[in-house]
């Protein structure tokens, strides 16, 4: 170890990293999702003591409860993990959430319905940010394309050499077997 450096990495560069990998997925979405399965698989099995009163809230569907919470928290962990099925996670959430209305105690008392869609929308609607460079990707900017003789530069004319009849640039552009005549 250097005399400059301190030996352990403090709290501003684990918060810079926090702050960089929740930037590069749908962190909201997730948390969200994932915290909507909770109640939706919880109040099923959950007993409320008001005093000497237990409330049980169980109900037949308990297992269905279960499922749906545990699908709903994996698919909150799967919008962190693997963003590129952040469209299908939150489809399946807004679908799982809807379920969960007639199946687990209108959907965990309104509380987990009500973030799963939350959640759901979120991963449909988040998209990755187009202006993150990659390392690969040189600093200098991109020079657009010189015109040719006609002016257009995204369409220009034959190179030294070749036939400025042709059009195509294909493989079997001169002659091929592919030619019309």
């Amino acid at each position: 170890m250097s005399a400059e450096s301190t030996g352990s990495r403090g709290f501003t560069y684990w918060r810079l990293r926090f702050r960089a990998w929740r930037g590069a997925r749908p962190f909201w979405a997730g948390l969200f999702t994932l915290l909507g399965g909770l109640p939706i698989a919880y109040f099923p099995y959950a007993q409320l003591h008001l005093g000497n009163l237990t409330l049980a809230m169980s109900t037949t569907a308990g297992a269905g409860s279960l499922i749906i919470g545990v699908l709903l928290v994996t698919l909150g962990l799967t919008m962190w993990f693997q963003s590129i099925v952040r469209v299908f996670a939150g489809v399946a959430a807004i679908l799982l959430a809807l379920v969960s209305i007639p199946v687990s105690n209108i959907g965990g008392f309104l509380l987990g319905f009500l973030l799963a869609m939350l959640g759901g929308a979120l991963s449909i609607s988040w998209a990755p940010d187009k202006w993150v460079r990659s390392a690969a990707e040189p600093d200098t900017p991109h020079e657009a394309p010189e015109p040719d003789g006609d002016g257009d530069p995204f369409f220009p004319g034959p190179r030294d050499g070749e036939d400025p009849n042709v059009t195509d640039t294909t493989a079997h552009a001169n002659g091929g077997r592919n030619s019309a005549g």
